[in-house]
């Protein structure tokens, strides 16, 4: 059933509810106050705020409800009004939804946690058996093959930087870590890493 939209209706609606109000004492408001606000208001109201929010219906009941509860608090100023309490609520609905706005926009916006619940985890006890394997291959190199992978892998050296360190020349650095990598790499094939 469609609601009439002539001006006589909406004034004597606006009258009923005025007068409803003003019946009551600003110190007392009562659910007949608040079943009369949502009877004559509520339709109307989540009508204009559904607007205002793009359709989402859940939060606009949301805005309606707190808009309907905000006039039941403030009874007695809105007692004091002339002319129909719609406008005021209208006006009180567009800053909640406006609020709501900025308190979304005030926010990082929220990340699903969901993709990275696919993405595996770093293991720590594989990269411990990885370390204690390159460890116990590190160890069945020369010592001079040793410490050139040592300075030029793991401190991050380069080949110059290297023979500087060790006091070897570059060209034979270079060929240390040449055979090393290539010891190095028998060693762990033979503990079964494959490259």
């Amino acid at each position: 059933m469609g609601v009439r939209k002539d001006p006589v209706v909406a004034k004597e609606r606006g009258t009923r509810a005025r007068h409803r109000m003003s019946a009551r004492s600003a110190s007392e408001p009562d659910e007949d106050l608040m079943r009369a606000l949502y009877r004559e208001h509520a339709g109307p109201l989540l009508a204009y705020v559904l607007r205002l929010v793009a359709g989402d219906r859940q939060r606009a009941e949301d805005v309606v409800q707190e808009t309907l509860i905000r006039a039941w608090k403030n009874a007695g100023s809105l007692n004091r009004a002339t002319g129909s309490v719609r406008p005021w609520l209208v006006t009180v609905a567009r800053r909640i939804v406006i609020d709501g706005h900025r308190s979304r926009q005030a926010r990082p916006q929220e990340v699903d946690p969901s993709p990275l619940e696919v993405i595996p985890a770093e293991d720590e006890i594989d990269k411990a058996l990885w370390l204690m394997t390159l460890s116990d291959a590190l160890d069945d190199l020369t010592p001079a093959h040793r410490e050139v992978l040592v300075e030029t892998y793991f401190k991050g050296r380069t080949v110059n930087e290297a023979a500087e360190t060790l006091g070897i020349p570059s060209g034979t650095v270079r060929s240390r870590v040449f055979y090393a990598l290539r010891s190095m790499k028998l060693a762990l094939e033979e503990r079964g890493v494959t490259a």
